[in-house]
């Protein structure tokens, strides 16, 4: 979004800027003027989408001003700041059609929820509705991380979706090794610590950028700092999450606290991931007997099966009998490729698109998003017709 900047103030004009940069989609300070009576009589050639008004050295006789700005940019949104309350530069902005008035000094996380009602308003940035889909694993080295992550990157990529995966693993969370060499500077537990900020811009801010439309926010480095994270957190996190990205992606692990159950109760989906094994079998039996004691609907879970090979002695059937669960999915066994893709840290569809566990991932994408592309047969053809053109 392009703005015009009216202050004398460069420390607040530097602020703004800073705010407004860390902002997805930015918000840009295409010019500046030192006043009202400036900005009036120095009128830009292409109107901006904003205009950040800064009204604190605002002359009495200047108020009229005011609508006559209104008046040369009748499209712009304006946000309004003030030290001080003049009720007639008020009343005067508000016939202007200036709904969005901050007090100064700055308080960040007004001024990012001021520019969210602005951008939906606007049209530029409308909030989403988006879904939360949790991996969590019934044994430990199920592959429930690599399946996570490479399912929110290819969501990212073949189903053009924003999508977040948070990373819950209480205790050395690895997530973001899988898809990325990025070392992450923020965490689960830094976000926790900084709570009453929370806003779309700092979330944004704190992830790891996997892709344009991919973040990661990592787990706690260090378990001590897990101490400061409380399950309601967890309720605020997610409430953000879901109006700015389009699936946010949740890697349980296989621990279950206060997080992770607060965290599973906003959860659309819950995909329990097993591979076809009886210790796996027995596990997911106790963690699907928790699900049911904590009242979640039956068929808001749904199995994924990894590492999956055709004609063993175990059939799903039997695994979807013995869980009394449906199996949403199957993994195949492809060892080479998603260890490869592990150790690179490269998602699998980046580095082997032609691969049997891509071809699942693009699959599973479908299946999710119940998402045909209507000028192909669908993301699968999206994915892998590429090559065969090529």
């Amino acid at each position: 979004m392009k703005a015009l900047m009216i202050s004398k103030d460069s420390l607040l004009h530097a602020e703004i800027a800073a705010q407004g940069s860390a902002r997805m989609p930015a918000v840009q300070l295409v010019a500046s003027r030192n006043g009202l009576r400036d900005a009036v009589e120095r009128l830009l050639p292409e109107p901006p989408q904003l205009v950040v008004f800064d009204a604190s050295d605002v002359a009495p006789g200047e108020a009229e001003l005011v609508e006559r700005l209104g008046k040369h940019y009748p499209e712009a949104s304006f946000l309004l700041q003030a030290r001080e309350q003049q009720q007639d530069l008020l009343i005067r902005a508000m016939r202007a059609g200036m709904r969005e008035v901050l007090q100064l000094p700055l308080v960040h996380r007004a001024f990012h929820e001021a520019m969210d009602r602005i951008e939906v308003a606007a049209g530029v940035s409308p909030l989403r509705d988006g879904k939360v889909l949790a991996f969590i694993s019934c044994k430990g080295g199920s592959g429930a991380t690599f399946l996570s992550t490479n399912f929110g990157f290819a969501l990212a990529a073949l189903a053009d979706k924003k999508v977040l995966l948070i990373d819950l693993h209480g205790q050395f969370g690895d997530a973001t090794l899988y898809v990325s060499d990025q070392k992450p500077g923020m965490t689960l537990s830094d976000i926790c610590a900084q709570i009453a900020r929370m806003d779309g811009a700092f979330l944004e801010s704190c992830l790891v950028h996997v892709a344009n439309n991919f973040g990661v926010l990592a787990a706690a480095d260090d378990p001590t700092h897990a101490v400061d994270m409380k399950a309601e957190h967890m309720d605020t996190i997610l409430r953000v999450a879901r109006q700015h990205y389009d699936y946010i992606v949740l890697d349980v692990g296989r621990q279950i606290d206060a997080i992770s159950l607060r965290a599973l109760d906003h959860a659309d989906a819950i995909y329990p991931v097993l591979q076809l094994a009886l210790p796996d079998i027995r596990d997911g039996r106790r963690l699907l007997d928790i699900f049911r004691s904590l009242g979640y609907p039956s068929g808001r879970t749904r199995l994924i099966v990894n590492r999956y090979e055709k004609g063993g002695k175990l059939r799903l059937s039997d695994l979807e009998h013995a869980l009394g669960a449906e199996v949403l999915h199957t993994v195949p066994n492809d060892y080479v490729s998603a260890t490869d893709s592990v150790n690179q840290g490269i998602p699998v569809l980046q580095l082997s698109r032609s691969s049997a566990v891509a071809r699942s991932l693009a699959e599973l994408v479908e299946t999710v998003t119940a998402r045909r592309i209507p000028e192909s047969k669908g993301l699968f053809d999206r994915l892998f017709g590429r090559s065969e053109a090529a």
